[in-house]
């Protein structure tokens, strides 16, 4: 489907979407390197920075490994993807020389991904997030300590033919569509619209 912003933005936010099929060739080093360095301009809460990124690429020493975490279904297309990887995100800052919980890891660490992701698409590649895999599994192959907590898989790659994607994803791999702003955004407390013309809707 065709995707159209309500109000104006860049091309960058709608174009970005999460395909399934992956040609699965090799990423450049220089790919990665710039989507990360994205990824760590984001903002987070104190400059914590409490992102980290665990790389496996396609065919490498890890690569089995990371692709075994994940759920059996995801497994069938990020399998073909050129590079997974583990987005944790650490529980403690530093504040005042005491280490406390640091209560936004996990939405600065979404911040970091989120520009990871958009980077990737200005070099011409995509990205998807995966929640389906084991997190325990991953916290003892991967050796993560419990101070971090592991979000998400991300698969990266330049996006395929339909046909090099399994059958079952075939009618989903579009990209979709996003509510209104307005269920979304509210004055003062949910259900209060935002904006002039929805409160004369209203």
């Amino acid at each position: 489907m065709a995707r159209t912003p309500d109000h104006p933005v860049e091309p960058l936010f709608v174009d970005r979407w999460s395909p399934r099929s992956f040609t699965g060739e090799p990423v450049p080093d220089a790919v990665l390197a710039s989507a990360f360095e994205a990824a760590r301009w984001a903002p987070s809460a104190s400059n914590a920075q409490p992102w980290r990124f665990l790389v496996a690429r396609h065919g490498d020493a890890h690569w089995q490994g990371f692709v075994s975490l994940l759920a059996p279904r995801n497994a069938l297309w990020a399998s073909q993807a050129s590079a997974l990887i583990v987005v944790l995100s650490e529980r403690k800052v530093e504040r005042r020389g005491a280490l406390v919980d640091n209560v936004s890891h996990s939405f600065d660490a979404g911040a970091a991904w989120t520009n990871f992701a958009h980077q990737a698409l200005l070099l011409g590649w995509h990205t998807h997030g995966i929640g389906g895999f084991d997190r325990d599994a991953a916290r003892a192959l991967l050796a993560v300590p419990e101070d971090f907590a592991i979000e998400t898989i991300v698969a990266l790659g330049r996006q395929g033919a339909l046909d090099t994607l399994h059958a079952d994803f075939h009618s989903g791999e579009s990209p979709s569509a996003r509510r209104p702003i307005a269920e979304s955004v509210f004055a003062g407390r949910l259900g209060a619209p935002a904006f002039a013309g929805e409160r004369d809707a209203a």
